[in-house]
């Protein structure tokens, strides 16, 4: 008979998923990898919370859902890079620097 081995993944109400009791994002990181090549060791090194089989599990689930992973770093990408050009905007920076300098 097999045996079920738990998940060290959850998704939350929203569809994020999560390393179980990490309090650490799985895009998270998918970014490592994507953003700095790192492998699963040089995570740990960075992330000492992180066990190794909690960013190997991670590391699965990405790619087992890459498709979708991928697109929802594209859209967090987009959003940033969005507001980064209204914060960019002179007009907007000017206001903002009136207002603190009223205080």
């Amino acid at each position: 008979m097999p045996t079920t081995v738990a998940s060290l993944i959850e998704i939350d109400n929203k569809g994020v998923a999560w390393i179980t009791g990490a309090n650490t994002k799985v895009v998270e990181v998918a970014l490592d990898k994507i953003a700095y090549g790192w492998s699963p060791e040089e995570m740990h090194y960075q992330h000492p919370h992180l066990s190794l089989a909690q960013i190997h599990s991670a590391l699965a689930y990405y790619y087992e859902h890459k498709e979708n992973m991928d697109g929802e770093i594209e859209q967090g990408q987009r959003e940033a890079e969005a507001l980064l050009a209204r914060l960019s905007d002179p007009v907007l920076r000017q206001k903002l620097l009136d207002a603190k300098n009223r205080r």
